[in-house]
């Protein structure tokens, strides 16, 4: 079954004759249409996509399943006519992807009651195909060849924002279509932010550095972080390094399909909290990655979804001690019946540069 007729399918269940996708990773998901302006009708018998002029040509090569609408204007009185056309009584919509504005727009124009729904086609991207699990394998080694020819570079007097910037050029030179979100690369106390911006902050003898950073490859998106010293490491932080690897080494170790988000976050946050650092670990130890770099489900004290093989989770442990420093170790995972297969190879000994 293609995913847009599972769509439909869901569509159903919902109570819903017709189906109005905004989430342009849904859109690329059912119609293979990559670009970032447009959406989806999608009814019993008909699967329209809409976008402007710029994009038309792109579309009908890409989305050859669906018929392309030409959009001159606004987007509602266009989708209107379709869902007149397709005689749509109840049409569903993603409402976190819906402003205000527009949902004011298509209450205006379309002749259909509209229901709100949240994350049910995400849903349908939580097993990975063979296809994705290919593209996600290769978005993790294009991050693992960056790390290595990033390390020559982290050395005293390097700034932040050079490293960042150097990371996302090493990632496109691999063949990355581009990064998957800013990188983060934090030294000396802004380790002890989980997401610090880069900065003009230079690196200096003695400092953590932490480096999150991910790209996409045919769309899909890689996620990986790895924490070093310059110069030599002082004691605690080897302790504080030695927890996080502990705690990230044991959940890939008992990760496996059938476990909770929370039972898989506990692993680590367990051992985390036994050392006396429990208050220095405020995120969740994970979440899936797709074509978002943040899917569904999480693994949290919260989520009490089941993990399924297929699935790609990251394992993330940390810790942030204010006005010290901090550590997060990252890989990516495929979820399998056994265990999880691990798509990062770059090294997590402690390296002091």
């Amino acid at each position: 079954m293609k995913a847009y007729e599972r769509a439909v399918q869901m569509m159903q269940e919902l109570g819903a004759d017709g189906f109005l996708v905004n989430n342009m990773a849904n859109i690329r998901y059912l119609s293979g249409y990559t670009n970032d302006t447009g959406c989806l009708l999608l009814t019993k018998n008909g699967r329209y996509l809409f976008t402007d002029f710029r994009f038309v040509f792109q579309a009908k090569e890409e989305a050859k399943d669906f018929t392309v609408v030409t959009v001159e204007g606004g987007y509602a009185p266009v989708i209107a006519e379709y869902v007149k056309k397709e005689q749509v009584q109840t049409l569903a919509f993603e409402m976190q992807d819906v402003t205000h504005e527009h949902y004011l727009l298509f209450a205006q124009h379309i002749p259909a009651k509209l229901l709100p729904v949240k994350n049910e086609l995400s849903r349908l991207r939580r097993i990975k195909t063979p296809d994705e699990l290919a593209y996600l394998r290769e978005a993790e080694h294009i991050g693992d060849l960056a790390f290595r020819e990033i390390l020559p570079s982290l050395v005293p007097g390097t700034t932040e924002i050079e490293i960042a910037a150097k990371l996302e050029f090493f990632m496109k030179m691999h063949g990355a279509d581009g990064i998957s979100f800013p990188a983060i690369v934090a030294s000396g106390i802004h380790s002890s932010m989980p997401h610090a911006m880069p900065s003009e902050k230079k690196l200096e003898k003695g400092d953590f550095v932490t480096m999150d950073f991910g790209c996409t490859y045919h769309g899909y998106c890689s996620d990986m972080t790895r924490t070093v010293v310059i110069g030599k490491a002082n004691e605690k932080q080897k302790e504080i390094y030695g927890i996080v690897l502990e705690a990230q080494l044991a959940t890939l170790a008992k990760l496996k399909s059938g476990m909770t988000g929370k039972e898989v976050d506990s692993v680590a946050r367990d051992i985390i909290a036994a050392a006396g650092y429990g208050n220095c670990f405020g995120h969740s130890l994970g979440h899936s990655v797709g074509l978002e770099i943040h899917e569904m489900p999480v693994s949290s004290q919260k989520c009490s979804d089941v993990l399924e093989a297929g699935m790609l989770m990251t394992v993330e442990p940390g810790i942030y001690v204010e006005g010290f420093g901090g550590v997060r170790i990252e890989d990516m995972v495929i979820v399998t019946e056994e265990g999880c297969e691990n798509l990062a190879f770059s090294p997590k000994e402690l390296m002091e540069l």
